[in-house]
């Protein structure tokens, strides 16, 4: 088998879904997503998340409908996912807080980056479309789902099944010269 061509068309399949069908999510693709997310990796190993799958279809309209509003309405598709992943930053070992310190970075935002590409690459994997939002209330979302207050939400991802005859839209991306270098920034 030849991974490396398999990961491209997999990263090349993924995309940002904004409309889904009335199809709920199976409970083993779900728990096949959560495995991958488990083995992603993260800063000492830390895995400072926690992620909450919101299926049950009342809280999960709630909470999609608390990620736009009358000014902000690019996410009012969130409804039609069957499930919403909510990505709740976990603190990470004490090991991962000094070097952060030290560095002057934020591993924890990091990992969530990764172990969110876990969920959506996965998803895809199974046949499933799914798109990550970064614009929601935290409040509102925190409140539904009963997150500790000194807890912060890193991501909202939506996931369900794409209609058939939706269509995998050409990435626009930039030139490998613009976005790399070798050596050196050039």
């Amino acid at each position: 088998m030849d991974i490396k061509n398999n990961f491209t068309e997999l990263a090349l399949t993924r995309q940002s879904v904004r409309k889904y069908i009335d199809k709920p999510v199976e409970e083993e693709k779900i728990n096949e997503i959560i495995e991958a997310c488990r083995i992603a990796p993260s800063a000492s190993n830390s895995q400072p998340w926690k992620i909450i799958i919101v299926n049950e279809p009342e809280l999960k309209n709630q909470v999609a409908e608390a990620t736009y509003s009358t000014a902000v309405k690019f996410n009012k598709f969130a409804p039609q996912a069957s499930a919403i992943a909510v990505i709740v930053l976990e603190k990470p070992k004490l090991i991962t807080q000094v070097g952060g310190l030290i560095k002057n970075r934020s591993f924890p935002l990091i990992d969530v980056g990764i172990v969110s590409e876990h969920f959506c690459l996965k998803s895809t994997e199974l046949g499933l479309g799914t798109c990550m939002l970064g614009w929601f209330n935290e409040k509102k979302i925190k409140s539904l789902l009963k997150v500790p207050k000194s807890k912060r939400i890193g991501l909202v991802i939506t996931l369900g099944y794409a209609p058939d005859d939706y269509k995998l839209r050409e990435k626009t991306r930039k030139d490998t010269a613009e976005m790399s270098a070798f050596n050196g920034y050039l």
